[in-house]
């Protein structure tokens, strides 16, 4: 330590209320978004027990509501899928929570597994479909939460198909 200094710091800083952030009730960035989908991913207490299958559509419930953002807990049985959109003014974490999802966009295909994470912003277009043979859980954090979700048709119907990459868990 420079004894020469003007300022010399005395005792431990993190006692010094001012220094200390103050813990959020609700996230307010994408890191927080994405940690809160995490925090809820590992904890299937939370949304197991909503989990329900729709033969004929996709089945949705709203987990939970903040100041600015929802969350989803979707399932999907096999066949069954977004068709190509986007979220309008709303970016967006998609978490797989059980089973495995295609995502496909412009830009390719992705095989997304459990504990697998896409982070999107406004204006993102993509296709999520259950292409497995057992049915998906997922969860999804809109910020701010979802008032629309405008459908997209490309010249064959979908995405291009790419080579497939695989998203690790």
């Amino acid at each position: 330590m420079n004894m020469d200094s003007d300022l010399q710091i005395a005792g431990d800083l993190m006692e010094v209320p001012h220094l200390l952030q103050p813990e959020r009730e609700h996230p307010v960035t994408v890191a927080e978004f994405a940690g809160l989908a995490r925090e809820l991913a590992a904890d299937p207490a939370q949304w197991a027990p909503h989990v329900e299958y729709d033969a004929t559509s996709r089945w949705y419930h709203r987990l939970r509501t903040g100041p600015g953002y929802e969350v989803w807990l979707l399932s999907w049985v096999p066949g069954q899928g977004s068709g190509l959109h986007d979220h309008g003014g709303s970016s967006g974490v998609l978490t797989v929570l059980r089973g495995e999802l295609t995502e496909r966009t412009d830009r390719g295909v992705r095989t997304l597994r459990p504990g697998a994470q896409r982070v999107f912003a406004p204006g993102y277009v993509h296709e999520v479909a259950n292409d497995s043979l057992e049915p998906v859980v997922s969860l999804h954090v809109y910020f701010p939460g979802l008032t629309e979700m405008p459908m997209h048709e490309s010249p064959q119907g979908r995405c291009a198909p790419a080579a497939p990459e695989t998203v690790p868990a």
